[in-house]
């Protein structure tokens, strides 16, 4: 930590609470309340994912408006963060994570029993809002549940654990619930449904079993900066879309509300800066940002989780479209990344204590890139005449692809280098923030993860949608001239197999399907470059030592 920083020894946060008498077991027991609910907000990200086809034929939802079940979750989670935090600082952070739980699961309930898309998309919306109010006060309560040093680093290597892992957990679990039916109480209730309302016992069992095992924080009511809350609100829920809208192909960077949402961010947050600087209790209080170590986590953890949710995105399409797995065994196909990841932050807990954060996770993201890397030399046969062969004889164009070769290693080594990126990181980011802004400090956390992950999905959708474009350019002629010399009868199995209702758009899914592989790769390969920039700034600036994490209360000194 830099010289101009003195850390107040004998400060205590005034709501740190630890009960010794009660022992590990009860400590334990807090830890699985606290990484239950984090996983399964996190999941939630990612579960539908592979059931929005069905969820689409059930509710007669279009294309374009299947992808809000996703990105509706995340507008309202990354939007509105930063409140959330805040209010688990001001009204007591066991009581918020209670509320959001509580909110969760009901919000999840209402999706899973949705009869319409209207009711969905606001059950997703209120899913996002109990997110963004249980999130950050999960990781706030680590720091007033457990003892700086080694048992809150174990804590916070679960935590970051269950972060990473989350979305991994989530393609497996909609996987295999997508594709099975279930009946309860006598009807029958669609796989698609179950991953919404397996998150209703979950989430109203954890909010019921908080006020045993966490304690309560101080409260600090009536000092909510509301202007604040409007316009940094406002601003993150329009920069979010805007981002979240310009990934999307079908509209893009140039689509008049990609452009307008974004400016209008910028204005919002700008306003909330002014209004920030100006406010005796702000929502976000910038001495957060003072520590040189801080600021460079919170860049950090924007940079780095928008590579590895690439991979997600872009690696399940390929394993299903392209490799030909079912949506459960495409699930499946990300298992070595939650046991990898797991073992990872399970091993970096300890090393924590006696090597400095900036090796861990400065080697984590090397690491990391390698495995990007490996994924950006992943290569089908897409040439016209090797495209049409696959279509034309039911094979797939990826079936040369072995996923225990060319896939499983990378995975792996995903898995293992952001596990040594996500648990020091998410130290050095809550280390020794006074204990009244514990809150609002892992909202900002979890606040770069959305963003950055929102940027990320955003650059590379976009550099991959200009690679497979300009490669159907090239191929699409050749494919509808083959496609148009076929039988006629295996001509119509395409189109039944493929959803289509001629044989010009037939020519498109085929084409795309032959181009997807090469726009894939190069979203990996500029992945790799994002990996590394991060990588860049940890080594720079990520400067505490391993002797200050076990060190506890807020500093004494702030940077001025």
């Amino acid at each position: 930590m830099s010289d101009n920083i003195r850390i107040d020894d004998a400060a205590a946060p005034d709501d740190f609470v630890v009960e010794q008498s009660k022992g590990a077991p009860r400590l334990g027991l807090a830890l699985v309340l606290i990484t239950v609910a984090q996983l399964m907000v996190v999941l939630d990200a990612t579960i539908a994912n592979i059931a929005l086809p069905f969820i689409g034929k059930d509710l007669d939802i279009s294309g374009i408006n299947l992808t809000w079940i996703v990105t509706g979750y995340t507008l309202v989670f990354g939007g509105l963060l930063l409140l959330g935090g805040r209010l688990a600082d001001l009204y007591g952070r066991r009581r918020i994570f209670m509320i959001g739980l509580v909110v969760f699961a009901v919000a999840s309930m209402l999706g899973g029993l949705a009869q319409s898309e209207t009711l969905l998309l606001g059950a997703r919306g209120l899913q996002g809002l109990g997110a963004a109010l249980a999130s950050p006060a999960a990781l706030a309560l680590i720091t007033t549940t457990f003892p700086a040093g080694p048992a809150r680093n174990r804590a916070f290597a679960v935590y970051a654990a269950m972060s990473g892992a989350g979305a991994a957990v989530g393609l497996i679990l909609g996987g295999w619930l997508t594709g099975s039916d279930f009946t309860i109480f006598g009807a029958d209730v669609h796989g698609w449904r179950m991953t919404f309302l397996i998150n209703v016992p979950i989430g109203i069992v954890t909010a019921l079993l908080a006020p045993r095992f966490l304690p309560e924080s101080e409260t600090h009511p009536g000092q909510l900066d509301v202007p604040g809350a409007i316009t940094g609100t406002g601003g993150l829920l329009a920069i979010v879309f805007g981002l979240t809208h310009a990934g999307n192909p079908s509209y893009g960077w140039g689509d008049p509300w990609t452009i307008t949402s974004l400016v209008a961010g910028v204005i919002l947050l700008a306003l909330f800066v002014a209004v920030e600087s100006r406010v005796e209790h702000p929502l976000l209080p910038f001495r957060i940002f003072a520590n040189r170590t801080r600021a460079a986590s919170f860049v950090a953890m924007a940079l780095l989780p928008a590579a590895m949710f690439s991979m997600f995105f872009f690696l399940s399409l390929f394993i299903q479209n392209v490799m030909g797995y079912s949506p459960l065994k495409t699930g499946v196909a990300f298992l070595p990344f939650s046991a990898g990841i797991i073992i990872s932050a399970t091993i970096v807990s300890n090393l924590v204590n006696r090597i400095d954060a900036r090796y861990i996770a400065g080697t984590g993201t090397l690491v990391a890139a390698t495995a990007l890397f490996g994924f950006s030399r992943l290569s089908v046969p897409d040439s016209e005449s090797s495209v049409l062969q696959a279509v034309l004889s039911g094979q797939h164009l990826g079936a040369d692809v072995s996923y225990w070769t060319h896939v499983f290693p990378f995975v792996v080594l995903m898995a293992l280098g952001m596990g040594a990126v996500f648990v020091p990181l998410t130290l050095t980011a809550v280390h020794h923030v006074r204990s009244e802004d514990s809150g609002i400090g892992s909202g900002v956390l979890n606040t770069m993860q959305q963003v950055g992950g929102a940027l990320g999905l955003a650059i590379l959708s976009t550099v991959a949608s200009h690679f497979t474009t300009s490669r159907i350019e090239e191929t699409a002629p050749a494919i509808g001239r083959g496609l148009q010399g076929a039988d006629p009868g295996v001509i119509q199995q395409l189109m039944d197999a493929f959803g289509v209702g001629s044989v010009q758009e037939l020519v498109g899914q085929v084409s795309y399907l032959g181009a997807f592989t090469e726009g894939a790769t190069a979203a990996f390969l500029v992945g790799v470059f994002l990996m590394l920039a991060g990588s860049a700034v940890v080594w720079a600036f990520l400067d505490v030592k391993h002797e200050e994490l076990a060190t506890d209360g807020p500093e004494g000194v702030h940077v001025g």
